[in-house]
Protein backbone atom coordinates (compact mmCIF):
# COMPACT_ATOMS: atom_id res chain seq x y z
CA UNK A 1 0.00 0.00 0.00
CA UNK A 2 3.21 2.08 0.50
CA UNK A 3 4.04 1.70 -2.68
CA UNK A 4 0.44 2.77 -4.60
CA UNK A 5 0.07 6.00 -2.23
CA UNK A 6 4.08 7.14 -3.34
CA UNK A 7 2.52 6.59 -6.38
CA UNK A 8 -0.49 8.76 -6.32
CA UNK A 9 1.59 11.47 -4.59
CA UNK A 10 4.16 11.63 -7.54
CA UNK A 11 0.88 11.70 -10.26
CA UNK A 12 -0.38 14.17 -8.62
CA UNK A 13 2.77 16.44 -8.26
CA UNK A 14 3.31 15.70 -11.97
CA UNK A 15 -0.17 17.01 -12.68
CA UNK A 16 -1.52 14.24 -13.42
CA UNK A 17 -5.12 14.61 -13.93
CA UNK A 18 -6.45 12.65 -9.94
CA UNK A 19 -8.66 10.10 -11.89
CA UNK A 20 -5.80 8.58 -13.99
CA UNK A 21 -3.17 9.63 -10.57
CA UNK A 22 -6.32 7.39 -8.70
CA UNK A 23 -6.55 4.31 -11.37
CA UNK A 24 -2.78 4.35 -12.21
CA UNK A 25 -1.31 4.16 -8.62
CA UNK A 26 -4.08 1.14 -7.94
CA UNK A 27 -2.43 -0.68 -10.85
CA UNK A 28 1.17 0.06 -9.49
CA UNK A 29 0.08 -1.42 -6.19
CA UNK A 30 -2.07 -4.58 -7.66
CA UNK A 31 1.16 -5.51 -9.37
CA UNK A 32 3.18 -5.31 -6.32
CA UNK A 33 0.61 -7.75 -4.49
CA UNK A 34 1.38 -11.89 -5.11
CA UNK A 35 -1.32 -12.98 -7.32
CA UNK A 36 -3.46 -9.89 -7.64
CA UNK A 37 -5.07 -10.15 -11.09
CA UNK A 38 -4.27 -7.08 -13.15
CA UNK A 39 -7.47 -7.18 -15.03
CA UNK A 40 -9.41 -6.14 -11.84
CA UNK A 41 -8.95 -2.83 -13.27
CA UNK A 42 -10.82 -2.93 -15.92
CA UNK A 43 -14.02 -4.84 -13.96
CA UNK A 44 -13.91 -2.70 -10.88
CA UNK A 45 -13.94 0.79 -13.40
CA UNK A 46 -16.89 -0.75 -14.93
CA UNK A 47 -18.35 -1.87 -12.15
CA UNK A 48 -18.15 1.53 -10.28
CA UNK A 49 -20.17 3.49 -12.75
CA UNK A 50 -22.46 1.13 -13.59
CA UNK A 51 -25.15 2.37 -10.92
CA UNK A 52 -28.65 3.97 -11.55
CA UNK A 53 -28.09 6.23 -8.75
CA UNK A 54 -25.06 8.20 -10.72
CA UNK A 55 -27.20 9.02 -13.75
CA UNK A 56 -28.09 11.83 -11.40
CA UNK A 57 -24.87 13.55 -11.64
CA UNK A 58 -25.46 14.37 -15.38
CA UNK A 59 -28.71 15.78 -14.92
CA UNK A 60 -27.99 17.72 -12.19
CA UNK A 61 -24.76 19.29 -13.89
CA UNK A 62 -27.16 19.78 -16.81
CA UNK A 63 -29.96 21.41 -14.71
CA UNK A 64 -27.49 23.86 -13.49
CA UNK A 65 -26.12 24.84 -16.78
CA UNK A 66 -29.63 26.01 -17.86
CA UNK A 67 -30.43 27.50 -14.90
CA UNK A 68 -26.86 29.85 -15.06
CA UNK A 69 -28.08 32.04 -17.72
CA UNK A 70 -31.05 30.77 -18.40
CA UNK A 71 -33.11 33.47 -16.63
CA UNK A 72 -33.71 31.39 -13.20
CA UNK A 73 -30.45 32.60 -10.95
CA UNK A 74 -31.42 35.89 -11.99
CA UNK A 75 -34.80 36.22 -10.82
CA UNK A 76 -33.62 34.35 -7.37
CA UNK A 77 -31.29 37.20 -6.79
CA UNK A 78 -33.73 39.84 -7.48
CA UNK A 79 -36.26 37.99 -4.95
CA UNK A 80 -33.46 38.34 -2.49
CA UNK A 81 -32.52 41.53 -3.02
CA UNK A 82 -36.61 42.96 -2.71
CA UNK A 83 -36.63 40.82 0.90
CA UNK A 84 -33.65 41.12 2.79
CA UNK A 85 -31.67 44.24 0.69
CA UNK A 86 -33.00 46.91 2.95
CA UNK A 87 -31.13 44.91 6.34
CA UNK A 88 -28.17 46.51 7.12
CA UNK A 89 -25.01 44.75 5.05
CA UNK A 90 -28.55 44.09 2.73
CA UNK A 91 -26.37 43.43 -0.35
CA UNK A 92 -24.37 40.58 1.97
CA UNK A 93 -28.30 39.64 3.24
CA UNK A 94 -29.11 39.06 -0.61
CA UNK A 95 -25.78 37.00 -1.68
CA UNK A 96 -26.43 34.80 1.36
CA UNK A 97 -30.12 34.00 1.27
CA UNK A 98 -29.76 34.22 -2.91
CA UNK A 99 -27.24 31.39 -2.51
CA UNK A 100 -30.04 29.36 -0.13
CA UNK A 101 -32.07 29.57 -3.10
CA UNK A 102 -30.13 28.70 -5.80
CA UNK A 103 -28.22 26.23 -4.50
CA UNK A 104 -31.38 24.18 -3.33
CA UNK A 105 -31.38 24.04 -7.22
CA UNK A 106 -27.92 24.38 -9.08
CA UNK A 107 -26.53 20.96 -7.06
CA UNK A 108 -23.17 22.55 -7.62
CA UNK A 109 -21.09 24.84 -5.25
CA UNK A 110 -18.89 25.96 -8.80
CA UNK A 111 -22.21 26.93 -10.48
CA UNK A 112 -23.34 29.01 -7.28
CA UNK A 113 -20.32 30.91 -6.94
CA UNK A 114 -20.09 31.90 -10.59
CA UNK A 115 -23.77 32.74 -10.64
CA UNK A 116 -24.32 34.49 -7.83
CA UNK A 117 -20.86 36.12 -8.08
CA UNK A 118 -21.06 37.46 -11.53
CA UNK A 119 -24.75 38.55 -10.19
CA UNK A 120 -23.71 40.39 -7.04
CA UNK A 121 -20.55 41.04 -7.23
CA UNK A 122 -20.09 43.97 -9.64
CA UNK A 123 -23.32 45.49 -7.68
CA UNK A 124 -21.60 45.38 -4.25
CA UNK A 125 -18.69 47.25 -5.29
CA UNK A 126 -20.85 49.69 -6.89
CA UNK A 127 -22.02 50.04 -3.21
CA UNK A 128 -19.17 50.77 -1.66
CA UNK A 129 -17.64 46.94 -0.92
CA UNK A 130 -14.40 46.67 -2.08
CA UNK A 131 -13.86 43.41 -4.44
CA UNK A 132 -12.10 41.49 -1.77
CA UNK A 133 -14.88 42.08 0.63
CA UNK A 134 -17.23 41.24 -1.82
CA UNK A 135 -15.87 38.07 -3.18
CA UNK A 136 -15.43 37.03 0.57
CA UNK A 137 -19.20 37.27 1.35
CA UNK A 138 -19.81 35.18 -1.89
CA UNK A 139 -17.06 33.03 -1.16
CA UNK A 140 -18.61 31.76 2.56
CA UNK A 141 -21.89 31.65 0.73
CA UNK A 142 -21.41 29.46 -1.56
CA UNK A 143 -19.46 27.35 1.07
CA UNK A 144 -22.27 27.01 2.97
CA UNK A 145 -24.96 26.85 0.01
CA UNK A 146 -23.28 22.81 -0.63
CA UNK A 147 -25.67 21.66 2.65
CA UNK A 148 -28.73 22.67 0.61
CA UNK A 149 -29.69 19.81 -1.70
CA UNK A 150 -29.83 18.84 -4.11
CA UNK A 151 -25.89 18.52 -3.43
CA UNK A 152 -23.69 16.08 -6.02
CA UNK A 153 -21.72 15.11 -3.47
CA UNK A 154 -24.36 13.97 -1.22
CA UNK A 155 -25.25 11.63 -4.43
CA UNK A 156 -21.90 9.88 -4.66
CA UNK A 157 -21.66 9.75 -0.81
CA UNK A 158 -25.35 7.89 -1.17
CA UNK A 159 -24.28 5.54 -3.64
CA UNK A 160 -21.26 4.98 -1.86
CA UNK A 161 -22.09 4.38 1.44
CA UNK A 162 -25.84 3.03 0.59
CA UNK A 163 -27.23 5.62 2.56
CA UNK A 164 -30.63 6.98 1.63
CA UNK A 165 -30.22 10.18 -0.53
CA UNK A 166 -33.54 11.22 0.56
CA UNK A 167 -32.86 11.65 4.12
CA UNK A 168 -29.42 13.19 2.64
CA UNK A 169 -30.79 15.80 1.38
CA UNK A 170 -33.06 16.37 4.33
CA UNK A 171 -30.56 16.03 6.72
CA UNK A 172 -28.31 19.33 5.15
CA UNK A 173 -31.31 21.29 5.33
CA UNK A 174 -31.06 22.44 9.01
CA UNK A 175 -27.18 22.06 9.03
CA UNK A 176 -27.16 25.38 5.90
CA UNK A 177 -30.50 26.72 7.77
CA UNK A 178 -27.75 27.30 10.81
CA UNK A 179 -24.34 28.20 8.57
CA UNK A 180 -27.00 30.74 6.90
CA UNK A 181 -27.95 32.70 10.29
CA UNK A 182 -24.51 32.82 11.65
CA UNK A 183 -23.00 34.30 8.34
CA UNK A 184 -25.97 37.03 8.01
CA UNK A 185 -25.13 38.08 11.61
CA UNK A 186 -21.59 38.12 10.97
CA UNK A 187 -21.89 40.04 7.91
CA UNK A 188 -24.30 42.76 9.49
CA UNK A 189 -21.61 43.45 12.21
CA UNK A 190 -18.59 43.23 9.45
CA UNK A 191 -20.82 45.68 7.57
CA UNK A 192 -21.99 48.43 10.50
CA UNK A 193 -17.70 48.40 11.33
CA UNK A 194 -17.13 49.42 8.10
CA UNK A 195 -20.00 51.48 7.32
CA UNK A 196 -21.61 50.35 4.60
CA UNK A 197 -25.37 51.79 4.10
CA UNK A 198 -28.63 49.54 3.30
CA UNK A 199 -30.46 49.69 0.19
CA UNK A 200 -33.78 51.48 0.22
CA UNK A 201 -36.87 49.31 1.55
CA UNK A 202 -38.64 47.97 -1.23
CA UNK A 203 -42.58 48.52 -2.03
CA UNK A 204 -44.82 45.49 -1.21
CA UNK A 205 -45.97 46.02 -5.12
CA UNK A 206 -41.77 45.29 -5.78
CA UNK A 207 -41.56 42.53 -3.70
CA UNK A 208 -44.84 40.99 -5.03
CA UNK A 209 -43.78 41.41 -9.21
CA UNK A 210 -40.16 40.23 -7.76
CA UNK A 211 -42.09 37.20 -6.17
CA UNK A 212 -44.04 36.79 -9.35
CA UNK A 213 -41.19 36.92 -12.17
CA UNK A 214 -39.63 34.25 -9.44
CA UNK A 215 -42.31 31.93 -8.83
CA UNK A 216 -41.48 29.07 -11.98
CA UNK A 217 -37.66 29.37 -10.50
CA UNK A 218 -39.34 28.87 -6.92
CA UNK A 219 -41.34 25.84 -8.09
CA UNK A 220 -38.31 23.72 -9.41
CA UNK A 221 -36.87 22.98 -5.75
CA UNK A 222 -40.72 22.53 -4.46
CA UNK A 223 -41.22 19.91 -7.18
CA UNK A 224 -38.26 18.21 -6.70
CA UNK A 225 -38.08 17.86 -2.82
CA UNK A 226 -41.92 17.07 -2.86
CA UNK A 227 -41.47 14.06 -5.48
CA UNK A 228 -38.41 12.69 -3.31
CA UNK A 229 -40.03 13.26 0.11
CA UNK A 230 -43.71 11.94 -1.14
CA UNK A 231 -42.02 8.67 -2.78
CA UNK A 232 -43.10 9.95 -6.15
CA UNK A 233 -40.37 9.61 -7.37
CA UNK A 234 -36.41 8.87 -6.83
CA UNK A 235 -33.55 10.66 -6.43
CA UNK A 236 -31.78 10.06 -9.75
CA UNK A 237 -35.52 10.41 -11.23
CA UNK A 238 -36.04 13.96 -9.59
CA UNK A 239 -32.49 15.10 -11.07
CA UNK A 240 -34.43 14.47 -14.69
CA UNK A 241 -36.98 16.52 -13.74
CA UNK A 242 -35.09 19.56 -12.73
CA UNK A 243 -33.08 19.17 -16.12
CA UNK A 244 -36.31 19.43 -18.12
CA UNK A 245 -38.04 21.51 -15.93
CA UNK A 246 -35.26 24.03 -16.11
CA UNK A 247 -34.99 23.57 -19.91
CA UNK A 248 -39.07 24.31 -20.28
CA UNK A 249 -38.84 27.45 -17.86
CA UNK A 250 -35.52 28.85 -19.95
CA UNK A 251 -37.07 28.60 -23.29
CA UNK A 252 -41.01 29.21 -22.72
CA UNK A 253 -41.29 31.06 -19.85
CA UNK A 254 -38.56 33.41 -19.24
CA UNK A 255 -37.23 32.85 -23.23
CA UNK A 256 -33.25 33.03 -22.43
CA UNK A 257 -32.44 30.14 -24.06
CA UNK A 258 -31.61 29.58 -27.76
CA UNK A 259 -30.14 26.50 -29.45
CA UNK A 260 -26.95 27.53 -29.49
CA UNK A 261 -26.92 27.98 -25.70
CA UNK A 262 -27.92 24.63 -25.35
CA UNK A 263 -25.82 22.87 -27.26
CA UNK A 264 -23.41 24.58 -25.24
CA UNK A 265 -24.84 23.36 -22.39
CA UNK A 266 -25.00 20.16 -23.62
CA UNK A 267 -21.77 20.08 -24.19
CA UNK A 268 -20.42 21.50 -20.96
CA UNK A 269 -22.62 19.06 -19.44
CA UNK A 270 -20.99 16.33 -20.91
CA UNK A 271 -17.12 16.99 -20.50
CA UNK A 272 -17.96 17.83 -16.22
CA UNK A 273 -19.95 14.25 -16.41
CA UNK A 274 -17.32 12.72 -17.84
CA UNK A 275 -14.63 14.23 -15.53
CA UNK A 276 -16.56 13.05 -12.67
CA UNK A 277 -17.23 9.61 -13.84
CA UNK A 278 -13.97 8.95 -14.34
CA UNK A 279 -12.31 9.88 -10.84
CA UNK A 280 -14.98 7.95 -9.13
CA UNK A 281 -13.93 4.61 -11.14
CA UNK A 282 -10.38 5.64 -10.26
CA UNK A 283 -11.09 5.96 -6.90
CA UNK A 284 -12.91 2.75 -6.99
CA UNK A 285 -10.23 0.47 -7.64
CA UNK A 286 -7.98 2.81 -5.19
CA UNK A 287 -11.18 2.07 -2.40
CA UNK A 288 -11.03 -1.52 -3.38
CA UNK A 289 -7.03 -1.90 -2.62
CA UNK A 290 -7.16 0.19 0.51
CA UNK A 291 -9.84 -2.55 1.61
CA UNK A 292 -7.85 -5.97 0.77
CA UNK A 293 -4.69 -4.46 2.42
CA UNK A 294 -6.71 -3.55 5.82
CA UNK A 295 -5.62 0.17 5.83
CA UNK A 296 -8.87 1.38 7.72
CA UNK A 297 -9.06 -1.24 9.81
CA UNK A 298 -5.10 -0.77 11.14
CA UNK A 299 -6.09 3.09 11.06
CA UNK A 300 -9.62 2.41 13.28
CA UNK A 301 -7.25 0.05 15.88
CA UNK A 302 -4.79 2.84 16.22
CA UNK A 303 -7.24 5.73 16.94
CA UNK A 304 -8.44 2.99 19.58
CA UNK A 305 -5.27 2.57 21.26
CA UNK A 306 -5.10 6.22 21.64
CA UNK A 307 -8.03 6.32 23.86
CA UNK A 308 -10.26 9.33 22.15
CA UNK A 309 -12.89 6.61 20.48
CA UNK A 310 -15.89 8.13 18.46
CA UNK A 311 -15.64 11.70 19.68
CA UNK A 312 -11.74 12.23 18.82
CA UNK A 313 -12.03 10.55 15.51
CA UNK A 314 -14.96 12.89 14.83
CA UNK A 315 -12.44 15.72 15.62
CA UNK A 316 -9.58 14.27 13.98
CA UNK A 317 -11.90 13.72 10.82
CA UNK A 318 -13.05 17.16 10.68
CA UNK A 319 -9.34 18.62 10.38
CA UNK A 320 -8.03 15.81 8.20
CA UNK A 321 -11.26 16.72 5.85
CA UNK A 322 -10.52 20.43 5.94
CA UNK A 323 -6.90 19.83 4.71
CA UNK A 324 -7.75 17.25 1.92
CA UNK A 325 -10.85 18.47 0.34
CA UNK A 326 -8.73 21.90 -0.13
CA UNK A 327 -6.13 20.05 -1.67
CA UNK A 328 -7.97 17.68 -3.95
CA UNK A 329 -10.61 19.77 -4.65
CA UNK A 330 -14.07 18.08 -3.24
CA UNK A 331 -15.33 15.22 -4.95
CA UNK A 332 -12.26 13.94 -6.00
CA UNK A 333 -11.22 14.12 -2.07
CA UNK A 334 -14.33 12.70 -1.05
CA UNK A 335 -13.62 9.85 -3.29
CA UNK A 336 -10.53 9.51 -1.32
CA UNK A 337 -11.62 9.84 2.14
CA UNK A 338 -14.67 7.83 2.03
CA UNK A 339 -13.05 4.23 1.52
CA UNK A 340 -10.65 5.10 4.21
CA UNK A 341 -12.60 7.19 6.82
CA UNK A 342 -16.27 5.39 6.83
CA UNK A 343 -14.87 1.67 7.50
CA UNK A 344 -13.67 3.35 10.77
CA UNK A 345 -16.24 5.18 11.39
CA UNK A 346 -18.45 1.94 11.17
CA UNK A 347 -16.16 0.57 13.37
CA UNK A 348 -16.26 3.00 15.85
CA UNK A 349 -20.10 3.51 15.63
CA UNK A 350 -20.73 6.60 14.09
CA UNK A 351 -23.59 7.01 12.10
CA UNK A 352 -23.14 7.58 8.51
CA UNK A 353 -25.82 9.80 7.68
CA UNK A 354 -24.55 12.25 10.19
CA UNK A 355 -20.87 11.74 8.80
CA UNK A 356 -22.03 12.44 5.20
CA UNK A 357 -23.28 16.02 6.51
CA UNK A 358 -20.27 16.18 8.41
CA UNK A 359 -18.10 15.72 5.91
CA UNK A 360 -20.42 18.03 3.26
CA UNK A 361 -19.69 21.13 6.06
CA UNK A 362 -16.32 20.88 5.93
CA UNK A 363 -15.68 20.33 2.43
CA UNK A 364 -17.92 23.58 1.56
CA UNK A 365 -14.94 25.57 3.91
CA UNK A 366 -12.30 23.87 2.25
CA UNK A 367 -13.22 24.47 -1.08
CA UNK A 368 -12.65 28.52 -0.38
CA UNK A 369 -9.98 27.84 2.07
CA UNK A 370 -6.75 30.07 0.43
CA UNK A 371 -4.58 29.79 -1.06
CA UNK A 372 -5.47 26.10 -2.62
CA UNK A 373 -9.62 26.10 -2.56
CA UNK A 374 -11.07 25.65 -6.02
CA UNK A 375 -13.72 27.65 -5.72
CA UNK A 376 -11.68 30.47 -4.12
CA UNK A 377 -10.07 31.11 -8.16
CA UNK A 378 -13.72 31.14 -9.64
CA UNK A 379 -14.61 34.30 -6.90
CA UNK A 380 -11.27 35.72 -7.17
CA UNK A 381 -11.83 35.85 -10.77
CA UNK A 382 -15.27 37.79 -10.96
CA UNK A 383 -13.73 40.18 -7.89
CA UNK A 384 -11.17 41.40 -9.57
CA UNK A 385 -9.41 41.81 -6.58
CA UNK A 386 -5.97 40.07 -5.55
CA UNK A 387 -5.96 36.67 -3.24
CA UNK A 388 -4.09 38.77 -0.49
CA UNK A 389 -6.81 41.07 -0.38
CA UNK A 390 -9.78 38.64 -0.43
CA UNK A 391 -7.75 36.14 2.56
CA UNK A 392 -8.06 39.40 4.82
CA UNK A 393 -11.52 39.50 4.51
CA UNK A 394 -12.46 35.69 4.10
CA UNK A 395 -10.80 34.43 6.55
CA UNK A 396 -12.80 35.44 9.86
CA UNK A 397 -15.87 33.95 7.69
CA UNK A 398 -14.22 30.71 7.57
CA UNK A 399 -13.56 30.70 11.19
CA UNK A 400 -17.12 31.61 11.57
CA UNK A 401 -18.33 28.52 9.43
CA UNK A 402 -15.70 26.49 11.13
CA UNK A 403 -17.32 26.86 14.24
CA UNK A 404 -20.60 26.16 13.31
CA UNK A 405 -19.11 22.86 11.66
CA UNK A 406 -18.00 21.92 14.89
CA UNK A 407 -21.47 22.23 16.76
CA UNK A 408 -23.01 19.99 13.30
CA UNK A 409 -20.59 17.36 14.53
CA UNK A 410 -20.64 17.04 17.96
CA UNK A 411 -24.57 17.97 18.33
CA UNK A 412 -26.02 15.56 15.78
CA UNK A 413 -29.96 16.30 16.39
CA UNK A 414 -29.44 19.27 14.05
CA UNK A 415 -28.84 16.55 11.30
CA UNK A 416 -31.36 14.26 12.21
CA UNK A 417 -34.28 16.25 13.47
CA UNK A 418 -35.75 17.06 9.94
CA UNK A 419 -35.22 13.38 8.07
CA UNK A 420 -36.77 11.78 11.62
CA UNK A 421 -39.63 14.03 11.18
CA UNK A 422 -40.21 12.66 7.88
CA UNK A 423 -40.08 9.32 8.35
CA UNK A 424 -36.96 9.15 6.33
CA UNK A 425 -34.28 8.21 8.95
CA UNK A 426 -34.21 6.09 12.17
CA UNK A 427 -32.01 8.41 14.25
CA UNK A 428 -29.01 6.28 16.69
CA UNK A 429 -30.83 5.24 19.90
CA UNK A 430 -34.63 6.57 18.92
Amino acid sequence: MTGSLAAFIAFVGLGVPIAFALGGAAAIGLMMMDGAPIAIVASRTFGAIDSFTLLAIPFFILAGELMETGGISQRLIDLARVMVGHVRGGLGNVVIFGMVLFSGISGSTQADAAAVGSVMIPSMKKHGYSGGRAGAIVAAAAGMGILVPPCLTMVVYGSITNVSIGALFAAGFLPALFMAAALAVHQMIDARRAGLEPEPRASWAERGRALASASWALLMPVIIFGGILGGVFTPTEAAVVAAVYALFAGMFIYREITPAFLYRALVRTGVVSGVVMLMIAGANIFSWLMTVEQVPHTLARLIQEAGGGKTLFIFLSVLMFLVLFALLDGLPGMLMIVPVFVPIAQQLGVDLLHYGIIMTTVMGIALFLPPLGVGLFIVLGIAGCTLREMTRHLLPYLATMFLIALVIAFVPWITYLLPSALGLYTAPGS
